[in-house]
């Protein structure tokens, strides 16, 4: 077993704690807009409408990491509204879909396709995420079900969101790995994939995917059928976008063909 006794606390300014897990947020925004000027410039696309459009996700997907947090622990906000504004909780599936959809509102203002935009998001996005995760480990929140093999880990610093003393298994790592290895396949199919979108698709399947395998291995409340609200989350979009995935991908192959006669 693993002691992790790095203390999750970078430094304190008066009551502000500043966090590891905030400074590896901002490190996994960079990674994302950095990949995305790379990949931007690679298909001739302005690099200005990278940085409005991440701030657009930066700004959609903290609101919506937050609203489907409160929603997830609705009974606990509701005896205690003075915590409605404190950004103590957030969920990834809100973060995702927030800045989604603010994204889409800027490709409708802005007259861009939403799908090529995802398509240079993809690989840095998922990539993003994994940074995050390292965040997770360090910070101590996300932690597993208490485990007994010899992979687990024990949290010993007592500003650990983890369980003290409590083998539990590392859940972050297991995100960690699989959003690395999830990176590893966008950025090696991202020239050859088509139409536009596909690999902005199969990001949310491969993150989707492997989100609702691990979190069987986490610590969760019941939502819906027995599962917490982001596997419900897993599958509803998984199912979205491999349907949408092959949607287009039949429409496409329709066009290619020449027309009869």
């Amino acid at each position: 077993m693993f002691d992790i006794d790095w203390n999750p606390v970078l430094l304190t300014i008066g009551t502000l704690e500043i966090r590891w897990y905030g400074v590896l947020v901002v490190l996994a925004v960079i990674a994302v807009i950095v990949l995305s000027l790379v990949e931007a410039r690679r298909r001739g696309i302005k690099q200005d409408i990278i940085w409005d459009a991440g701030l657009w996700a930066v700004v959609g997907g903290i609101i919506g990491a937050r609203l489907l947090h409160i929603i997830d622990r609705w009974q606990y906000y509701l005896y205690h509204p003075e915590q409605l504004l404190n950004f103590a909780g957030l969920a990834i599936w809100g973060a995702v879909l927030g800045g989604l959809i603010a994204i889409l509102i800027f490709c409708m203002v802005k007259k861009i396709s939403f799908w090529l935009l995802g398509d240079i998001a993809a690989p840095g996005a998922i990539l993003g995420q994994a940074i995050g995760r390292v965040g997770c480990l360090v910070n101590g929140c996300c932690y597993g079900l208490t485990c007994e093999l010899p992979i687990a880990v024990i949290y010993s610093h007592p500003s650990s969101y983890a369980p003290i003393g409590v083998p539990i298994y590392p859940t972050q790592l297991f995100h960690l790995i699989w959003n690395l290895a999830g990176f590893v396949v966008l950025w090696l199919l991202r020239k050859k994939l088509r139409p536009e979108g596909t690999l902005f698709l199969l990001w949310l399947i491969l993150f989707g995917t492997g989100d609702f395998i691990i979190r069987f291995f986490r610590e969760s409340e019941p939502f819906l059928f027995n599962l917490p609200q982001a596997q419900i989350m897993d599958i509803l979009i998984v199912v979205a976008a491999f349907i949408t995935l092959i949607v287009r991908y039949v429409i496409y192959r329709k066009a290619k063909q020449p027309e009869a006669g």
